[in-house]
């Protein structure tokens, strides 16, 4: 027989202000909510000798109330108070991404593949990081998105072809297009996109013109999406809402685990290479939903 879910959970997540990992955390949890009745706290995490020290004594900053069946968390600054907590409270420890101490030291972890760890009965690979994203109604005339990035430790940035494969792009078959950056995105380049799109009907969004949940509510409802290829984490959200994702090249400075991401999903025809595009192979859909925080959630549940 399958392993079954429980009825009902509580977790603590462990959050340390930094967006990226608070959004794989709660992404985790709110896939886990769809499957059972989950009682969530947030815990701030201490830094730095309080951590280590509240770790050493077995104490935390607990919530009142239940004790947790699991403790979450994403990014290095958790994983002391995620022991801290189970000494004191009990409860299972899953860490999301690579932990930076022992893995024998977790209960469970959610690892992008990646980070190329091997899966195990205390480790599940996932497809990327986890997000918030949830499959939507896709209506006739939904605009299509372009995601940018900007330069990073693995890519660095090239304007000027970035806009020849805009160009490329824009005006195809009659779709209307909405360009967003991101932190990383040049303050230039976006002042060129307007420049030369705006005038066409492009909408053109800076980082700090969109809401934090403006993304995920446009992923819902995009039917084709095109993303900066360092911007990989964008590029699991569009496939995990269930639109046709295509990469926009920028030039690569060193491999790492996110060109190596690339290239997987590359190969499993997820996404499509703007040269392929130019070559005439069309974007298309993930044939099997895309669902890496449903999958991961489910998991988790059946280890209580």
């Amino acid at each position: 027989m399958p392993p079954s879910i429980p009825e009902h959970c509580t977790v603590w997540r462990f959050v340390d202000g930094k967006p990226g990992h608070e959004n794989q955390s709660l992404g985790l949890v709110e896939a886990m909510a769809r499957l059972t009745d989950v009682r969530v706290h947030d815990i701030p995490v201490r830094r730095g000798a309080s951590s280590l020290l509240g770790w050493m004594r077995g104490r935390c900053a607990a919530p009142s109330g239940e004790n947790p069946d699991y403790l979450i968390g994403a990014g290095h600054a958790t994983h002391l108070p995620m022991l801290a907590c189970r000494r004191a409270a009990g409860g299972r420890i899953v860490a999301l991404m690579k932990p930076s101490l022992p893995l024998r030291w977790f209960d469970l972890c959610i690892v992008p593949e990646h980070d190329q760890v091997p899966a195990s009965n205390r480790v599940l690979v996932s497809q990327g990081v986890l997000n918030r994203v949830v499959p939507g109604e896709k209506p006739a005339d939904a605009r299509g998105l372009i995601l940018l990035g900007g330069p990073s430790t693995e890519y660095d940035w090239d304007e000027e072809q970035l806009v020849t494969q805009l160009q490329a792009l824009i005006g195809q078959d009659g779709q209307a297009w909405t360009v967003a950056g991101s932190r990383r995105t040049p303050a230039t380049t976006l002042r060129r996109l307007r420049a030369i799109f705006e005038p066409a009907g492009v909408q053109v969004l800076g980082f700090e013109q969109t809401a934090p949940d403006w993304l995920p509510a446009q992923l819902r409802q995009a039917r084709i999406v095109w993303a900066s290829e360092d911007s990989v984490s964008m590029v699991y959200e569009a496939l995990t809402a269930n639109a046709a994702c295509g990469l926009l090249r920028v030039p690569l400075r060193q491999p790492g685990r996110v060109s190596r991401g690339v290239q997987a999903l590359i190969e499993r025809r997820l996404v499509t290479p703007f040269e392929s595009w130019s070559r005439g192979q069309a974007l298309k859909q993930p044939e099997v939903p895309f669902s890496e925080a449903e999958r991961s959630a489910r998991w988790v549940l059946e280890h209580a």
